[in-house]
């Protein structure tokens, strides 16, 4: 399984990024959308971004989608039991008890590499995209330039704007690449700075795939262990391991739940 990207060379190209990106503009609606492009295209150049990436920021169009989801994300404000029924934790459990059961070895390979149970990994496969059902309908570049140029967060999402750029210059996606409306890709919704960090090509093909199930749930193992999940060690509140679970996702509810089915998965 071959690392797709050197932590260490991410590390030092997100360290340029708030200087690199402290003069661009920012705005509140599609007005100035094309300008920003315009001062984002300089950016992208100068931290190493090739013909391939510029090119599908210059076809990138403002996400008007993206900016109503991102204005009224409800789910996370929702009690644990009610989250958990909305997003649908009993079929999720179910369905992953039997897809365990289907490929037992897959599963057990990706612990004996990176020390993450089956149950975690399978969770955040159900719930982020009903098992690769679901993963996305709006363009990914277009979604995460939108962000990164939204003042609201703009700091946090103009990293990820650009690893969306270099991973279309590696040819691990396209300007046309579909994913959720936040910009996050693949069987797992990685956003595009992790996923250039933590990709792996468990495949060997010689190209992480995220839209491949090998590929994204090796990477999805290599993020946690990356994070510092423990081996062996628990995963429920209060244990070493469920630190971890809040490097994936910061919502209190998303965090309990992974935990709960994760653990009704490995019973």
């Amino acid at each position: 399984m071959v690392p797709y990207f050197r932590p260490i060379l991410l590390t030092l190209m997100l360290s340029q990024l708030p200087s690199a990106g402290a003069a661009l503009t920012c705005g509140n609606t599609g007005a100035g959308f094309e300008a920003w492009k315009a001062e984002f295209a300089q950016v992208a150049r100068r931290q190493g971004v090739g013909k391939r990436g510029l090119e599908a920021l210059a076809q990138a169009r403002y996400a008007t989608r993206t900016i109503a989801a991102d204005r009224n994300q409800k789910s996370f404000k929702y009690s644990l039991e009610k989250f958990m029924q909305v997003r649908g934790a009993d079929t999720i459990v179910a369905q992953g008890r039997k897809r365990k059961a289907r490929n037992p070895e897959f599963y057990a390979a990706l612990e004996r590499q990176y020390g993450v149970p089956a149950g975690i990994l399978i969770a955040l496969h159900g719930m982020e995209t009903a098992f690769g059902s679901f993963m996305g309908d709006s363009a990914v570049v277009s979604a995460i330039t939108t962000l990164a140029y939204d003042c609201r967060r703009s700091d946090f999402f103009v990293p990820h704007a650009l690893a969306a750029l270099e991973l279309v210059d590696r040819n691990a996606i396209s300007g046309a690449t579909k994913g959720a409306k936040h910009g996050e890709l693949g069987h797992t919704q990685f956003l595009p700075g992790n996923a250039l960090a933590y990709g792996v090509d468990a495949t060997g093909d010689g190209r992480v795939d995220f839209y491949d199930m090998t590929d994204a749930l090796a990477s999805t193992a290599n993020f946690l262990r990356q994070k510092g999940w423990r081996p062996g060690r628990g995963y429920q509140p209060g244990e070493p391991n469920f630190a971890v679970i809040k490097a994936w996702n910061s919502a209190s509810v998303y965090q309990q739940a992974i935990a709960i089915m994760a653990k009704r998965i490995d019973s």
